[in-house]
């Protein structure tokens, strides 16, 4: 078993800087990558200024992370994810503190790529964790997802002073699926959109993708989801071509910076709210009750009622 117990910098503000006067002719590097490797311990490490992908285990079996501090400068640090599980299997990310320049956590499966690579990233818990992002997003899916994301759980996560909470993002193209994901016990605090899934995120290595490769969405729940300082609590858009399927909500009560009427937005979805949620719920959404009685099925799932203006 092998293990890491260091603390690594890097002077990343040069690579970040070449990287937005256009000077590099080629990518830049991760801090720490990990590849077709298993059985793997990475604890009390702190990280920083990555000029890339902070810590980037690919194709991996069996890691844990945990008691990690990752950290980059918040704006003006480009691609800085955390940590990015890229079609891996059977892993542990838990009480690690991430404030970086993108993503805290992107799961990814590789691009369109990944479809012929075969290499789902699977049985993945995420618990315990403080993080910021006010450039992308606390924990995302995506949007290197072709080789299939399952069986995620993301629980006792606390989000603060980021732009967006949690979010899966693809795309048509990507193919592919992301399913059986469970966020639990989720706390906002001064964050602008809680939760997005995004079916429009065009962005591809180069143009040989599928345009027909439409990846699946589905069977995706939420419960004890709070906070406060929250502008738009749910964001879903899905497409007629990437509908949003079986997705459930429960136990939710989120403090909002904004009274607008349609603040839980929803597009192509279906599924369902269980108990009392708020703010109401779109409705694309069935209703039930504490005991998961059906009150009202909805009619509209295909309804659009996405507002990217506030």
């Amino acid at each position: 078993m092998a293990k890491i117990l260091k603390t690594l910098l890097l002077q990343g503000q040069t690579w970040w800087k070449k990287y937005r006067q256009k000077l590099l002719n080629y990518t830049r590097g991760p801090l720490v990558q990990i590849m077709w490797s298993s059985d793997i311990v990475i604890t009390n490490i702190t990280l920083r200024d990555s000029p890339f992908w902070t810590l980037h285990p690919y194709d991996c079996k069996n890691v844990t992370i945990r008691n990690v501090t990752i950290l980059a400068p918040v704006y003006e640090a480009p691609n800085t994810d955390g940590i990015d599980p890229d079609s891996c299997e059977d892993m542990v990310i838990e009480d690690c503190y991430i404030s970086v320049g993108d993503d805290a956590i992107a799961i990814k499966s590789w691009d369109q790529y990944g479809i012929s690579y075969g290499r789902p990233s699977r049985n993945i818990l995420i618990r315990n964790l403080v993080v910021r992002s006010m450039v992308s997003a606390g924990v995302s899916i995506g949007s290197e997802m072709s080789g299939g994301v399952s069986n995620v759980t993301v629980e006792n996560l606390l989000v603060w002073s980021s732009r967006r909470a949690v979010r899966i993002k693809t795309a048509p193209g990507r193919g592919g699926y992301v399913r059986h994901i469970t966020y639990r016990n989720l706390t906002f605090d001064n964050v602008r959109v809680g939760i997005v899934i995004k079916t429009d995120y065009n962005e591809h290595p180069d143009d040989n993708y599928d345009r027909k490769a439409f990846p699946i969405l589905e069977d995706i729940s939420f419960t004890g989801v709070h906070g406060q300082g929250v502008r738009v609590p749910v964001r879903i858009h899905g497409s007629s071509e990437i509908p949003v399927r079986n997705v459930t909500f429960r136990d939710m009560s989120v403090g909002l910076t904004y009274k607008k009427k349609h603040i839980f937005q929803c597009a192509f979805v279906y599924g369902r709210v269980i108990g009392t949620v708020f703010p109401a719920p779109c409705e694309n959404l069935d209703r039930y009750d504490e005991q998961e009685r059906l009150v009202k099925r909805s009619a509209s799932q295909n309804l659009t009622d996405i507002d990217y203006d506030f």
